[in-house]
């Protein structure tokens, strides 16, 4: 069983890699796919990011500090360029951008 810190760590980076996830997919369905593309790269990269330190945390990989302080890194990019773009889909992964990096930051 995980320590509550990582399994918070577990359960934000789960809710940001699927809010992601779905801002990617959401931008290219958007009239201006070609403004979007900041936005998509950084979600894929962050939902990547988050899917590492996901199980990283539920190993308690002894190198989670480093993963998890490079997942709030990215979580951070992700979440200021989503929150750029007055989408629901960006604004709600900016806003679980915000929270995985908060929690990331408390395992680091």
């Amino acid at each position: 069983m995980a320590s509550p810190s990582l399994q918070a760590c577990i359960d934000a980076c789960d809710a940001c890699a699927a809010a992601c996830n779905h801002c990617a997919v959401s931008c290219l369905r958007e009239d201006d796919v070609r403004m979007m593309a900041r936005c998509v790269a950084l979600d894929l990269d962050c939902a990547a990011a988050c899917q590492l330190t996901a199980g990283a945390a539920a190993r308690s990989s002894e190198l989670i500090g480093a993963i998890a302080a490079l997942c709030a890194e990215v979580c951070d990019a992700c979440g200021t360029e989503c929150g750029k773009h007055r989408h629901d889909h960006c604004q709600a992964c900016a806003a679980a951008c915000r929270s995985c990096a908060e929690a990331c930051r408390r395992v680091s």
